[in-house]
């Protein structure tokens, strides 16, 4: 039969899967075992709804059969095989992954775990093969077929026989060089690492016959004798993790698990392995990651923990049981009192999947919650990763989880020179503070030059300098903690000054108000209002905004669409105690257009203390000029 040639880019890929995407050959197995997996679990779904196939899962298996004479392995499923023509596509067309096909196929049902859905899997054979030879059967078919390959020169396509359905991948080992590392690859101890190492979770037992010895019957124990027989065994525990008791498992495991399920190079920071009995029953593991995966900021990252119904998949995402702010939370979730053939529609409805949602939630904050007053270095990466995110889930929903996440937030500390939770802060408040006072700004080295800070610094308060985008609106939405109001650092009155002092301004508001009206008249439009303030300190002038909307929410409306148009309202404050203020009193009284460029560049001053876009840069640099002469 006339050999069929892979598609350039197929040649190609093929080329780089075999000498540059794997690292380790030993992998291949793996991979060979996973498609094995996934072959099964679609005819074990098939069984569920179809009567026909008369299988139960006991009756699955994987198995492996090493040939060392003919330097041939073998890995043999009977799951739900392949047509020709699936044959020709996924296996002539690299990249086009039946598994992918067959998810995309099942779009309206549960998702399953399908593994190989990015169909490079099964040409890691060829690292350790000189030729593949794959027979397959589609379950309901009376024909079986072979496909065969020796690598990018192409394949051949043949009829062929095989009892039931099923797959075998028969791969004939490359000749040895000098080390011996693909004869390793036959030797029964070394498929039992390999399988231990790499496939110890699959569902399915993954079975080989094994040499073995022993006595001899009726031999004399002083000289005995030895007989080898060979016996086949599972070489995998099947037993998921999750169902195993916690103290049988050991931290190394665990994190081996969390690496190859959710792939991730890093150890989880934490794992949270729960068992429930009674109205509800499940178990679960969770991971807390210690980075996030570089799209998890992106509309493309899925969210969702992985959901079994008696050990069978139904949805590989599911959202349900997630809350947003802790979508960062990899794992699974098994529960023998959901339906296996239930839509997702239902199951956004389904009581028990609630319950199951709360208590995990409870749990992911309990955990963190712990880390936090465990491990702080530790919660400090997390935070790092996904400390966004536990802040939009502050705002989300008007704040519908604010009393969940509040305690788990940190924010930089003025004080400290460090992050801080909101009960650090309140519980280090000097006696008599009112309020939890914050300062919000593009960056930390910018908000701690604000004028306001330096009152606020005598007194021994401490600000929190608010660096976020969206800190505004968390500090917004919690609005208070532990009976303490949030209160910006650019307040027109953060509560420092005494009656007395209050008094005073108003006296001196009072003999000042031809010159605040000669400020506001010069500058127009720029400002809503000119007054005196006493947040100033040694600090002549600032710029704060007006109830309703902060400078940083400005900014962020802007940024995003900035066609919106939303502006904060200006207010511009002097500080009547400043030589500066007397200048331009004076200057006001005798000699008005001097005034009025005292008037330009003290508001510009305060445009640059304040971190906002200058009106005009040259105008400001002329006028500064002229008073120099």
């Amino acid at each position: 039969m006339a050999k069929k040639q892979f598609k350039a880019e197929s040649k190609r890929l093929l080329d780089l899967m075999i000498n540059s995407i794997y690292t380790h050959q030993e992998i291949f197995l793996r991979e060979i075992i996973s498609n094995a997996s996934d072959a099964i679990d679609k005819l074990a779904y098939l069984a569920l709804t179809d009567e026909k196939v008369g299988l139960s899962r006991s009756d699955f298996a994987i198995r492996l059969e090493p040939d060392k004479q003919k330097r041939v392995l073998t890995v043999s499923d009977n799951g739900i095989g392949m047509t020709k023509d699936e044959m020709e596509n996924n296996l002539g067309t690299i990249c086009r992954s039946g598994s992918l096909q067959f998810k995309q196929d099942m779009e309206q049902q549960p998702d399953l775990d399908i593994i190989g859905q990015f169909g490079v899997g099964f040409y890691s054979a060829f690292m350790v093969a000189a030729d593949v030879t794959v027979i397959s059967k589609k379950y309901g078919s009376d024909e079986a077929w072979m496909w065969q390959s020796s690598g990018a020169d192409g394949y051949t396509m043949t009829p062929c026989e095989r009892e039931g359905a099923g797959t075998d991948v028969i791969m004939h080992l490359k000749d040895d060089t000098d080390d011996e590392k693909y004869s390793s690859f036959l030797q029964t101890y070394e498929l039992e690492r390999l399988v231990k190492k790499y496939s110890d979770y699959i569902r399915y037992p993954i079975k080989m016959r094994v040499e073995k010895s022993r006595m001899k019957e009726g031999c004399d124990k002083d000289k005995p004798e030895y007989e080898t027989y060979e016996e086949v065994e599972t070489l995998n525990s099947m037993i998921p993790l999750w169902q195993k008791p916690k103290q049988d498992v050991t931290e190394a495991e665990y994190n081996q698990f969390y690496k190859d399920k959710f792939y991730d190079f890093e150890d989880p920071a934490a794992v949270i392995h729960v068992s429930v009995e009674g109205a509800v029953t499940y178990k679960a593991l969770l991971y807390i990651p210690a980075k996030a995966p570089y799209d998890f900021y992106t509309k493309d990252f899925k969210k969702g923990l992985q959901l079994y119904s008696s050990g069978v998949m139904i949805m590989e995402h599911c959202e349900d049981l997630l809350p947003d702010c802790f979508r960062f939370v990899r794992g699974v979730v098994d529960s023998q009192d959901l339906s296996l053939n239930i839509s997702r529609e239902m199951l956004q409805h389904d009581r028990q999947l609630k319950f199951m949602a709360s208590n995990l939630e409870k749990k992911i904050r309990q955990e963190l919650e712990k880390l936090l007053k465990e491990d702080r270095e530790k919660y400090e990466k997390v935070y790092a990763a996904f400390g966004l995110q536990l802040k939009y889930g502050v705002v989300a929903q008007y704040g519908e989880k604010k009393d969940v996440l509040q305690d788990l937030l940190l924010f930089w500390s003025q004080k400290e020179n460090k992050l801080v939770s909101l009960k650090e802060y309140t519980d280090a408040m000097p006696e008599g503070q009112p309020h939890i006072y914050y300062a919000s700004g593009e960056s930390r080295e910018r908000l701690a030059q604000l004028p306001q800070l330096e009152q606020l610094k005598e007194k021994g308060y401490d600000v929190l300098l608010l660096t976020d985008e969206v800190d505004e609106f968390v500090v917004q939405t919690l609005q208070k903690y532990a009976g303490h109001d949030f209160l910006s650092a650019t307040a027109k009155d953060l509560g420092l000054a005494s009656e007395e002092e209050k008094k005073a301004v108003e006296e001196k508001a009072e003999q000042a108000k031809p010159t605040l009206e000669f400020v506001k008249q010069t500058l127009g439009d720029k400002v809503s209002l000119v007054r005196l303030s006493t947040n100033l300190g040694s600090h002549p002038v600032c710029i704060v905004p007006a109830e309703g909307m902060s400078f940083e929410m400005e900014k962020y409306f802007k940024r995003l669409n900035p066609d919106m148009g939303m502006k904060a309202d200006r207010i511009l404050e002097l500080n009547a105690d400043h030589p500066v203020f007397a200048a331009l009193q004076l200057a006001v009284a005798q000699d008005p257009e001097k005034a009025k460029k005292y008037a330009r560049i003290l508001y510009t001053q305060a445009l640059l203390m304040a971190d906002l876009p200058v009106d005009d840069p040259s105008d400001y640099t002329d006028l500064v000029c002229e008073l120099m002469k």
